[in-house]
């Protein structure tokens, strides 16, 4: 059995390797993706396109734009002088947020009147308008909280700090909240079942495309030797790959990882069962490659979008949360995390490892149970 397996091993890894493309494929193009998903999957709001309609221009206004200016959110690009040129602004997308700011300020602060302060997002992106509007009512706060300080100096003739509750804000596992730190071990999940699905989900027809399932008839070969065969150097290939895009998250993008690199590939064996499961499950159902490529793209941008990497699960629909069960991603996103981030062991991780198993094996015994050496 050993011997029959290793001559297919072998024959499937020149077939892999002898093209220079399918190389590069399969070993520069996920690095690639990693460096171009880890710049561009980010939440984190920085550098916003932002104009200033200060009507009151006055040593008040100018501080409160300076503040807005400083806080490395908001880039001040423009300074329409009316609202026609504010609204046209945004209507063009030409900045993303717009400060407003009435004649009579600066001479309201100082009466210790309410100063209005409008500020226009757009809103087309919701989540980027919501923070944005945060970011600004933090400034504002403080700008007033500053303002409150500096008339308890004049009056008073020392520093006084009004009463009120601190929060003492601290968070666990990511401490400067880089969202970067959070999506890079996604992408490299991603990345990794997309590799795995569609080189594994052609091996098969490939075989019946190019007329060579005929010499398989004909050998002593068994269903499950065949698969074992076909799986091992994908396999082999995908821990390259896991390797290479682990280096490249921790090393370029800095990302730390608290756990033991044993327990990730431990893991990574356990997810690749099920990804390459699949994957040969796909290529048994196909008779062309285009078929197989295209049902590997009509499973994996559902299994993408249900496994929590850009939404959270918990705001999805209770009847799609419970399919997300049957997804192998959404497991082993929770454990790429938890050993990247948290440095958690496999004592917490046990359930997303048995889940991922017990799919490896069910999808492994699915192909192997599907594959005939037929033609049909």
């Amino acid at each position: 059995m050993l011997e029959r397996v290793r001559h297919l091993f072998v024959k499937e890894c020149i077939q892999i390797l002898r093209d220079p493309r399918m190389k590069a494929v399969i070993f520069v193009a996920p690095v690639l993706q990693l460096l171009l998903f880890g710049y561009a999957v980010t939440t984190d709001v920085r550098h916003v396109r932002t104009a200033v309609c200060d009507l009151d221009n006055s040593v008040g206004s100018r501080e409160l734009v300076a503040r807005f200016a400083r806080s490395g959110h908001f880039d001040v690009v423009s300074h329409p002088a009316t609202p026609v040129q504010v609204r046209d602004l945004l209507d063009r997308g030409a900045v993303r947020a717009v400060l407003q700011l009435g004649a009579g300020f600066d001479s309201d602060l100082r009466a210790g009147r309410p100063a209005r302060v409008q500020m226009l997002v757009d809103g087309t992106d919701s989540n980027t308008a919501g923070i944005l509007v945060d970011y600004g009512n933090r400034i504002v706060a403080r700008f007033r909280l500053d303002l409150l300080q500096d008339a308890l100096w004049r009056t008073r003739g020392t520093a006084v700090q009004p009463a009120g509750i601190e929060l003492q804000a601290r968070a666990w596992f990511n401490d400067n909240l880089e969202s970067r730190n959070y999506f890079v071990p996604g992408v490299i999940a991603s990345i990794i079942m997309l590799i795995t699905l569609m080189l594994t989900s052609m091996a098969i027809v490939r075989e019946k495309e190019i007329g060579t399932m005929e010499q398989l008839m004909v050998t002593p070969i068994s269903p499950t030797e065949f698969i074992l065969g076909k799986t091992l150097p994908f396999a082999l290939i995908a821990f390259i790959d896991v390797l290479l895009v682990t280096s490249v998250g921790v090393f370029w993008f800095e990302v730390p990882i608290r756990g033991s690199l044993l327990l990730l590939f431990g893991a990574t064996g356990l997810y690749l069962l099920t990804t390459l499961g699949i994957g040969l499950f796909i290529s048994t159902v196909s008779q062309t490659q285009q078929q197989a490529m295209m049902t590997t793209f009509f499973f994996f941008f559902p299994a993408l979008l249900l496994s929590g990497l850009l939404f959270p699960i918990a705001n999805m629909p209770e009847t799609i949360q419970w399919l997300t069960f049957a997804n192998p991603l959404r497991y082993f996103l929770i454990i790429i995390r938890g050993i990247f981030l948290k440095g958690i062991g496999a004592d917490t991780l046990w359930p997303q490892l048995l889940a991922l198993a017990t799919m490896g094996c069910v999808t492994l015994g699915l192909a192997v149970s599907r594959f005939r050496k037929t033609l049909a």
